[in-house]
């Protein structure tokens, strides 16, 4: 390893730097060991990144993104990180996509080392150091050829706004000057951490004047996402998507749609029937007038029902012979639970929710031999390109993907099921190929988060203090779907549907979390906050149960189980201040949760009514104080917290997918209930920044939301909500 760069854990394995009449071009990829904590489940095979700038002779600094833009604001933090150590005119800065290559644009993270991802919110953790020493590098750069050509030491010259500067002749000279002359090195720079900026001296970074570069457009019009893209000589395609994987055409009405003016193609594919027409509006009217009637036989999740299945998620949790995955481990959990003096027990569910993004999903594809190219807004582009090579059965290499601003994410577009159908219709049609899917085949293609079921148990000693935890899930695995070759490798271990189960910021002596995996067949996917969602809104919730049966305040329990970690303290404390937490609120409820997010420190506080006629739960305030951290951009930082809070209401109240003979039975917004604005309670965000490196903010909102407005109801009422989402009709079930 390089000595000089042992310390940012990074390593050169790659440079190459490029001069031509336009400007310099730094380039570097960089490999090393992980940051963080090392997780047990993933290889320590280190982790890639490349981080590219260009400077223009004009002075324009080009700095490519390596993750993709879905709302979070990437397009402007991550180049700010480089921009910061580069000593960037920031007014100069141009920021574009960097395309899908993980060996050069691969994240340092280690929740996917080496992986080009965009979610779980590690994209500013992933790139931090990695992108300021890929800025500190290219400063280093033009420092060394103006010392060269000024004849001064390399000591004397200082950097401000992309200026290089000699005062003690005080002269100045341009990024886009030093660019004329300056020489590639044969060697790229040596950049250790210490070489970095420290906090206190960051000029960009943490600045709250610094907007979004992708906002104007997205305020004007211009801005194009996937569902914009218009290529010479396309045609329009619409999907009634199959119910389920598995599933075979059986009969379809093609005739009849063949006699729709402009319409030219009635496909029966696996994926579902395609419409293709010369017209969107064709294309939509061949959709509309489809008859379909599916072969089921051979689909896994045909049988499933999400009603009944519920009694067999309860049975196999308590049954002996249930195959038992460990997920978490602290001491005895259950030779402490046996011996407990008093015990603790109670079953919590959580239904499936669709991702309902703003941004139906689609994809323009263009196939011309074994050259393909498409133009679609994804998470992942590594992964589109790939499969989409596999089913057309040709290289990664020659599938070039156009990334797109995407209308929303929230781990929808991680699988990349839009463009590899737009790919193999455009592969028969013999023509590109615009694919859309109605909001309607949106919900039916859903890939939601699992339907889950939870047996918690607590063991408190005789002077009532907690000595055995156990939490147990039963629930479908993610990231059997979501991420096969990761679960095979680590002995089937569901990282996305296990976060939040391990309470390590809770002192807990004896600790167990185990999981029963549930194979149904279903398209179970990522979720914004991934498993985070229900497993904090039960052990938050059983928590406040705990509490109770200890005869404690829910806030001083959880300071007393935190007291060895000053930053969670540190969030209670100060949501506590903000929500006057102890104050008597007639008529109303407060409740508080905790929560540890990959290492982002939260805690939320809720204020609720209920209606007893209606059974409806109103959030009046919603308090939440938040340590990410070092904040790159405040103000998008304040805007994510809001995003993921309404998000996690929105989820805890009204979100429910349910199934039936394995198809999804709700159809657009009338019968799927998201939050509306008339809803939304006044927020409350406290961003409490600390000089810890950054861990991520886009989902963090979210955990602690459905435990605090479950815990005010338990204090309001006294009644325990189990049950996500805690639904009007659930509500008057739990009050009768």
């Amino acid at each position: 390893m390089n000595e000089h760069i042992k310390d940012t854990g990074l390593q050169v394995s790659r440079r190459s730097f490029v001069k031509s009449a336009s400007g310099l071009t730094f380039s570097f990829a960089l490999t090393g060991a992980l940051l963080g904590r090392p997780l047990e489940a993933f290889a320590a095979e280190g982790a890639r990144l490349n981080a590219y700038v260009t400077i223009g002779s004009d002075n324009t600094i080009t700095i490519l993104c390596p993750t993709s833009e879905m709302g979070q604001g990437v397009l402007t933090s991550l180049p700010l990180m480089l921009a910061e150590e580069l000593d960037a005119d920031w007014s100069k800065v141009k920021c574009e996509f960097a395309p899908g290559n993980p060996k050069l644009y691969g994240g340092v993270h280690k929740m996917f080392p080496g992986a080009q991802v965009t979610l779980a919110s590690v994209s500013t953790p992933a790139y931090f150091m990695p992108l300021r020493t890929a800025g500190a590098q290219a400063r280093k750069v033009l420092l060394d050829a103006v010392a060269e050509e000024w004849k001064v030491p390399v000591a004397e010259l200082t950097t401000d706004k992309s200026v290089v500067i000699h005062a003690k002749s005080k002269r100045r000279i341009s990024y886009g000057d030093v660019v004329k002359f300056a020489k590639v090195p044969a060697e790229p720079p040596k950049i250790a951490e210490s070489d970095l900026k420290k906090p206190k001296d960051f000029k960009l970074i943490g600045r709250k004047d610094i907007k979004r570069v992708d906002v104007p457009s997205k305020v004007n019009g211009s801005a194009r996402y996937g569902i914009d893209v218009q290529v010479p000589g396309m045609v329009y395609a619409s999907l009634l998507h199959a119910p389920m994987d598995g599933v075979k055409v059986e009969s379809v009405n093609a005739d009849d749609i063949k006699k729709i003016k402009g319409v030219t193609h009635v496909l029966s594919l696996p994926f579902g029937v395609a419409v293709v027409a010369d017209t969107v509006e064709a294309s939509r009217a061949g959709r509309m007038a489809l008859k379909v009637k599916w072969d089921t036989k051979e689909a896994k999740a045909a049988p499933f029902d999400s009603e009944k299945a519920k009694e067999e998620y309860a049975r196999k949790a308590k049954d002996p012979a249930s195959e038992v995955k460990e997920a978490f481990k602290v001491g005895d959990a259950d030779k402490a639970l046996s011996g407990a003096a008093k015990t603790l027990e109670a079953a919590y569910w959580s239904e499936h929710t669709y991702h309902a993004q703003m941004e139906p999903m689609n994809a323009v594809a263009k196939v011309d031999g074994d050259q393909v190219e498409i133009w679609v807004g994804t998470q992942v582009q590594p992964l589109a390109s790939a499969v989409v090579a596999n089913v057309l059965k040709t290289t990664p290499d020659k599938v070039k993907i156009n990334l797109q601003l995407l209308g929303g994410g929230f781990g929808r577009r991680i699988w990349p099921d839009a463009p590899v159908q737009a790919a193999v219709l455009a592969n028969i049609v013999k023509k590109p190929v615009k694919l859309i899917l109605t909001r309607e085949d949106d919900i039916a293609a859903a890939r939601p988060r699992p339907m889950t079921y939870h047996v918690m148990k607590a063991g408190l000693d005789d002077k009532k203090n907690l000595v055995s935890w156990h939490h147990r899930i039963v629930a479908e695995n993610v990231d059997a779907v979501a991420a096969p070759p990761r679960f095979q490798a680590t002995n089937g271990r569901d990282y996305i549907g296990w976060v939040g189960m391990s309470q390590e910021f809770y002192n807990i002596p004896n600790l167990k979390a185990d999981a029963i995996r549930e194979i149904r067949g279903m398209r179970v996917h990522a979720w914004r906050g991934i498993g985070a969602g229900y497993n904090k809104f039960v052990s938050e919730s059983f928590l406040d149960e705990v509490a109770a049966e200890r005869g404690v305040d829910p806030l001083a329990y959880r300071l007393e189980l935190t007291k060895d970690h000053p930053r969670a303290q540190a969030v209670l404390k100060a949501v506590a201040e903000m929500s006057n937490y102890k104050k008597k609120r007639p008529g109303r409820g407060m409740g508080i949760a905790f929560s540890d997010y990959h290492d982002t420190f939260t805690a939320g506080v809720a204020e609720v009514s209920v209606d007893k006629t209606t059974g409806k739960i109103k959030v009046h305030n919603y308090w939440i104080a938040v340590d990410p951290g070092l904040v790159v951009q405040p103000e998008n930082a304040q805007a994510q917290v809001e995003s993921a809070i309404v998000y996690g209401l929105s989820g805890a109240l009204s979100e429910e997918l349910s199934m039936k003979d394995g198809a999804v039975q709700q159809s657009n917004f009338n019968d799927y209930h998201v939050m509306r604005m008339s809803d939304i309670p006044e927020l409350h965000i406290k961003i409490m920044p600390t000089d810890n490196p950054p861990t991520g903010m886009g989902e963090v909102g979210i955990p602690c939301v459905a435990p605090a407005i479950g815990n005010a109801v338990a204090q309001l009422t006294g009644k325990r909500l189990r049950h996500l989402p805690m639904s009007s009709d659930r509500v008057k079930k739990a009050l009768a």
